[in-house]
């Protein structure tokens, strides 16, 4: 197995899989997200991405950090990149792989509703307070693209009774 480190945080791994055949993938970071609702909206950032070179809709979320538990590190993406903190603890959701055949990433999800505004949004992104339809038109409109925001949402939506 070969382990090429292309920064602090993500590492090209190379295992022989077969004879002559090797298996690629990505060892990298973990990640949060929270959906935060208020009244009937939920709260959405955008920003480019560039990668796919298009402003993207998605739910506040980012990398965990060395030493940082998934609840600290969604409590610290909602607040930076939004301007807004839940006033009670976030309610976790459920964890999956972002996408197991070539990433190690695993993704957090956490809900709240309790919310008060504390600060502004980090620079470069935009706040939006959006209805599910709206989110949905999002989806279509492939303006929401994160695949793993897609599917935490629906599980929201499947389970809100338990949220």
């Amino acid at each position: 197995m070969k382990d090429i480190k292309l920064t602090n945080q993500i590492s090209l791994i190379n295992k022989k899989f077969k004879k002559k055949e090797f298996y690629h993938y990505f060892k990298t970071s973990n990640l949060s997200l929270v959906i935060a609702k208020i009244k009937n909206k939920y709260i959405l950032v955008s920003q480019k991405r560039v990668p796919i070179n298009k402003i993207n809709y998605e739910f506040p979320s980012g990398i965990v950090e060395k030493n940082e538990t998934t609840l600290r590190s969604a409590q610290k993406e909602l607040t930076e990149e939004t301007g807004y903190k839940s006033r009670s603890k976030l309610i976790k959701m459920i964890t999956f792989y972002t996408e197991p055949g070539r990433l190690t990433t695993k993704i957090t999800g956490y809900y709240t509703k309790n919310l008060i505004k504390i600060s502004k949004p980090e620079k470069g992104i935009k706040v939006h307070l959006l209805s599910q339809n709206d989110i949905f038109k999002l989806i279509l409109k492939q303006k929401f693209n994160n695949s793993s925001h897609i599917a935490m949402f629906l599980y929201l939506i499947r389970n809100h009774k338990n949220f």
